[in-house]
């Protein structure tokens, strides 16, 4: 929703990620203070790795400010490719690589190859949806990819999006 919400009005836009963002750190130093926010401690709790629970979960406020990033440092289509990459690349990747798992990429700290795959998949459709260039596309995929790939922990939702706008602009922008 986020490139549609900043076509119509990226200040308006930014304001709610900004907002969501500052809402979700408060609520989860409440819940680490014993102060748990109705739903969105739940949520968050439901949401998060076991590693993540005892400590403040990070991943919630480096997705928004991926977002906020990607627009704006980039243009369009390159700010939305780079959300969509984020959302539905990192996205995909986490689900299928926890849920059909197999075989680990050596050295990247438990990344599996289902999950990469499923991370390319979901962001050279996406990109190519956008652009309608298949090249380019599957350059952006690849690239998501191995940004994804990279062990960073919760960064990655920044990196992710950094990475893939950079490209996309050099690639699609004139």
């Amino acid at each position: 929703m986020v490139p549609i919400l900043a076509s119509a009005n990226l200040p308006a836009t930014l304001a709610l990620l900004a907002l969501g963002t500052l809402f979700y750190a408060f609520a989860e130093s409440s819940r680490r203070q014993g102060n748990p926010i109705l739903v969105v401690s739940d949520l968050t709790v439901i949401a998060s790795r076991d590693k993540d629970k005892p400590g403040f979960v990070l991943g919630p406020v480096t997705l928004g400010l991926g977002a906020m990033i990607s627009l704006l440092l980039y243009p369009e289509p390159a700010a939305s490719i780079a959300i969509y990459a984020l959302a539905f690349g990192d996205g995909f990747a986490a689900l299928v690589g926890s849920v059909v798992g197999g075989p680990r990429i050596p050295l990247l700290r438990g990344k599996t190859f289902s999950g990469s795959l499923a991370c390319f998949a979901a962001v050279f459709v996406m990109a190519y949806q956008v652009s309608r260039r298949p090249v380019e596309s599957l350059i952006i995929a690849t690239v998501a990819m191995v940004l994804e790939g990279v062990p960073t922990g919760n960064f990655d939702n920044i990196i992710i999006p950094f990475g893939v706008g950079m490209v996309a602009t050099k690639l699609l922008v004139p």
